[in-house]
C-alpha cells in the first residue's frame, strides 16, 4: 500500500466501490484520502455503479474495489464483475480483499489481500490498508498527516 500510495499521489481523484460488509468500508477510504490528502474521492454502492458513478471512470482514474468476503459467493462475483466494467473504461483496479478462494481483480489490476476472518469482522481489518494508502498519497503529496488542515481532533464547539 506504501509504494502504490506513492504511484497514486499525482492522481486528481480515487473511487471506492463496495457490497454489504464493503460499502461502509468504501466510505470511510473516500473519507480518510479526503481528510488527509485533500483530494477528491467518492465511496459507492457498487450496485448503483450504472446510475451514474461509472459516468466518472476514465483512463487511470484509480477505482479501489472492496471483495466480499469468500463466504459471500454471489456478492463477490458481482464485485468482480464491477471490477472487470470499469477496468474495460480503463481505470486502474485496485482490489481490497481476503484472498482465501484467490483474490484475482483480473488483468492489469492490483490485489491487496487482507487476513481471512468472519464476515462481519471484514470491516475492521479492510479498513486498514485504505488508511495507509491515504496517509501515504498524502505524504507523496508532500502534506502533513499528523495536521490535517481544517479538521479537529476534539469537538471544541456546540
Amino acid at each position: 500500500m506504501r509504494a502504490l500510495g506513492r504511484e497514486l499521489a499525482d492522481a486528481p481523484a480515487v473511487i471506492y466501490l463496495g457490497r454489504h460488509v464493503g460499502y461502509p468500508v468504501a466510505l470511510e477510504g473516500a473519507l480518510k484520502l479526503k481528510e488527509l490528502a485533500y483530494m477528491h474521492a467518492e465511496g459507492f454502492a457498487a450496485g448503483e455503479l450504472k446510475h451514474g458513478p461509472i459516468a466518472l471512470i476514465e483512463e487511470g482514474v484509480p477505482v479501489v474495489v472492496v471483495m466480499p468476503p469468500p463466504e459471500h459467493a454471489e456478492l463477490r462475483a458481482k464485485m468482480a464483475s464491477n471490477a472487470l466494467e470499469v477496468a474495460a473504461r480503463g481505470a486502474r483496479v485496485i482490489a481490497i480483499g481476503d484472498d482465501g478462494d484467490g483474490l484475482d481483480p483480473g488483468a492489469g489490476a492490483t490485489a491487496v489481500p487482507i487476513p481471512r476472518v468472519a464476515p462481519l469482522l471484514t470491516p475492521l481489518v479492510a479498513t486498514v490498508p485504505l488508511q495507509v494508502l491515504a496517509a501515504e498519497i498524502a505524504g507523496g503529496r508532500g502534506l502533513d498527516i499528523d495536521r490535517p488542515r481544517n479538521l479537529a481532533k476534539s469537538v471544541t464547539v456546540e
